[in-house]
């Protein structure tokens, strides 16, 4: 099966509960019914962050394969890297079901999964089974469970198992769907977990990011990427769901609770990537993701300051096709304006504001 015609099936799925639906593309991408896009990536694309060599700067975000079932299927599609998790300590439930919900009107998903996963043990497994050299960037995304959890013993412990098996790793300490989480990104507490993992960390371990959500104030980003900066953190991503809820939303869906993602967020988490990349001055490689849907929204992204750029709900609502039209459309735009390569438009945007300014 090509992925042009695994997305021409989707609608079938969108027949199904949404968590149904997800688990079993899942299943077919683990039996390889995705097919696999065998057109090279245009030159253009290649880029490099955090020391690491990147085929295109298109990624998926975490929590599409949350236990790392589909990891070399989900590769092949494309992607210039794929980041699995978020993985906890140990295994969890998530929160009860229903937790994940369709805004088609929107092009948008609310989810409130809670960090449902298998634990770090399956997780790493996979990680160490997979056979090497992979064809994209491999990243581990690391939280904390909802019960007995210590951040300062648990992130690092996360991180040093992951170092050997992953090419990045990055700290969640931005999802709304567990109690606490997003009080870590308080500067007090950050410092103390990033303080935590330098501790553990080997001149040979993987770069370590950070990412945020997009509903922090403007101060609290700045205290995040001084903190970050100031820590040997490689990088940001930018940013997690949101918990606001844009009164342009029309799904009868619009009121559950839990983290928006899709197309609603993409003005607020391009506004704070920008934000991002004024304040760290070229300190932190920035990873852009929220609302992206097409190389116009991903070549925005790479313009206000991100040198990768990361798909979910877009990924979700198109399939496997999109990545292909996606690489195409980017490529086509960074030629457009005379740009020889991705690392030449980064933040080539970063310093304008686009929020209304005060009469």
């Amino acid at each position: 099966m090509t992925p042009t015609l695994a997305s021409a099936l989707m609608p079938l799925l969108r027949g199904l509960d949404p968590e149904t639906a997800h688990d079993l593309a899942l299943k077919a991408l683990g039996l390889g019914l995705a097919g696999r896009d065998g057109t090279p990536d245009d030159p253009v694309l290649a880029t490099h962050a955090f020391g690491l060599a990147f085929r295109n700067p298109i990624g998926l975000a975490a929590g599409f394969d949350k236990n790392a079932v589909a990891v070399l299927p989900l590769m092949r599609l494309g992607f210039g890297f794929v980041e699995t998790g978020t993985v906890t300590p140990r295994p969890q439930q998530g929160n009860p079901r229903p937790r994940l919900f369709r805004l088609e009107e929107d092009r948008a998903i609310i989810n409130r999964m809670g960090f449902n996963n298998a634990g770090l043990e399956v997780y790493r497994a996979r990680l160490a089974a997979l056979r090497r050299p992979l064809p994209a960037v491999l990243g581990g995304n690391i939280g904390v469970n909802k019960e007995g959890a210590v951040p300062e013993r648990d992130y690092p412990a996360l991180y040093a198992a992951l170092a050997p098996v992953t090419d990045y790793v990055v700290v969640n300490i931005s999802s709304p769907n567990t109690p606490g989480l997003r009080d870590l990104q308080g500067e007090e507490r950050l410092i103390a977990i990033l303080d935590a993992i330098a501790a553990v960390r080997q001149p040979d371990h993987p770069p370590l990011l950070v990412k945020i959500a997009p509903d922090l104030a403007d101060d609290a980003v700045a205290a995040v990427v001084e903190a970050c900066a100031a820590r040997n953190v490689a990088g940001l991503i930018v940013s997690n769901t949101t918990i606001a809820r844009p009164a342009s939303l029309r799904s009868r869906h619009k009121g559950e609770a839990g983290g928006l993602s899709g197309a609603p967020l993409l003005a607020r988490a391009t506004e704070v990537l920008r934000l991002a990349s004024r304040l760290s001055r070229g300190r932190l490689t920035l990873i852009g993701v929220g609302g992206v849907a097409s190389g116009a929204d991903a070549y925005a992204k790479i313009r206000a300051g991100a040198a990768l750029v990361q798909l979910y709900a877009g990924f979700a609502y198109a399939g496997p096709a999109l990545i292909p039209r996606l690489k195409s459309e980017l490529a086509a735009l960074l030629k457009r304006d005379g740009f020889s390569s991705v690392a030449d438009a980064v933040g080539v945007d970063a310093a304008r504001d686009d929020r209304p300014q005060a009469a």
